[in-house]
């Protein structure tokens, strides 16, 4: 069988094997200059299917495993094992260090946003896949021949790692929160002339056809206090929810959201009769807010660190203390969470059509 054939592989080539309960997940570990080397062997053929958090939890597991052993420096490749390299495809995707074997072609599948190598391992193992039975002895005999290369790919493993880390960096909040603030001090030293060119208000729109107000409104802040209140909030809920949708579908969230809450803010004004110039990224936060919301809701009411009723205390109380203020724009405050959570939902929804690993790991897990 292929997988005792690998593990006589491993084995040969100076790798331990580390027993476990689960003959599905196997890990080896050999310790280089750089560090220690992890390989994780998921035998996917035998009708196993584990969610991307499992997956996550799994190599997270590793890492901790092999801490208290006192490895400091774990670098980790998982390798998947499968006969149907669609099902495979969407856990493998989404991760730079994680290739396939196809079982049935015998083949190497390494795709173009994953690591292109790692120890040397993708010549050990396309020639194991061709000739298996030679592979083990020959790469073993050859050990030697391939420390330079080994060097030569630890470099390059260092600046893949370092790549994925600035790629997963939430840098649509950051540019959000960013032009926040830059307007804001802007504001600060030209008076009214931006909050006259920018802020919302249903008559400014219908008489000026100024409909450009929904999104330059959204920029715009009262004092220093309205500022901090929305950014701070922006902040932490903002890189939990585009770390999980990726950064183009966190902006237009972010922006739908926003628009949400204007068009429900101007309805309301139609039906009140009470006229009024709105300006903050509420409605656009408050979209933020409802999008985490139903995150925490696929995730079996936790995430991260904030859980289901946390969460659900959040909102309330922001709501509340907006009904319970004066010059607050509640519609705008409700109009961004609820679109904000049915997009999320959309989103969701829409993942098994979007491409896996391409702009964030939107799943339920």
């Amino acid at each position: 069988m292929i997988s005792e054939r690998m593990e006589q592989l491993f084995e040969r080539n100076g790798y331990s094997k580390v027993p476990s309960n689960l003959p599905e997940f196997t890990f080896y570990y050999r310790r280089e200059n750089q560090g220690t080397v992890v390989i994780h062997v998921i035998d996917y053929r035998q009708g196993l299917y584990i969610s991307e958090d499992q997956f996550d939890h799994l190599k997270q597991k590793i890492t901790e495993f092999m801490h208290s052993k006192g490895e400091q420096e774990v670098h980790l490749l998982s390798l998947i094992l499968c006969d149907d390299v669609g099902k495979a495809k969407q856990l493998s995707i989404r991760e730079s260090f994680c290739w396939m074997i196809d079982t049935v072609n015998r083949r190497l599948i390494i795709y173009e946003n994953q690591v292109d190598d790692f120890y040397g391992w993708r010549g050990i193992l396309e020639e194991f896949l061709l000739h298996p039975e030679d592979a083990c002895g020959e790469e073993a005999a050859n050990r030697e021949e391939n420390i330079d290369r080994e060097e030569h790919v630890s470099s390059k493993f260092d600046k893949v790692r370092n790549r994925a880390w600035l790629r997963e960096l939430p840098w649509t909040n950051i540019c959000l929160i960013g032009v926040n603030v830059i307007v804001f001090l802007i504001c600060t030293f030209t008076g009214r002339m931006l909050y006259n060119k920018g802020a919302l208000g249903v008559l400014m729109v219908i008489e000026d056809k100024s409909y450009y107000r929904i999104i330059t409104s959204m920029f715009l802040h009262a004092d220093t206090g309205h500022l901090f209140s929305n950014m701070i909030i922006l902040y932490y809920a903002g890189e939990i929810v585009e770390r999980k949708m990726g950064h183009f579908l966190y902006a237009v969230l972010y922006f739908l959201s926003g628009i949400a809450g204007g068009m429900l803010s101007m309805g309301y004004e139609l039906l009140s009769g009470d006229y009024v110039s709105s300006v903050g990224a509420s409605g656009a936060v408050f979209g933020v807010e409802g999008a985490l919301l139903l995150l925490i809701i696929l995730h079996h009411g936790k995430l991260e660190s904030v859980t289901f009723g946390r969460m659900i205390f959040v909102i309330l109380f922001s709501l509340y203390c907006g009904f319970t203020s004066t010059d607050v724009n509640n519609a705008a405050h409700i109009g961004g969470v609820l679109m904000g959570f049915a997009l999320a939902a959309v989103f969701w929804l829409l993942r098994p059509y979007m491409r896996a690993g391409k702009d964030g790991d939107f799943n339920e897990n």
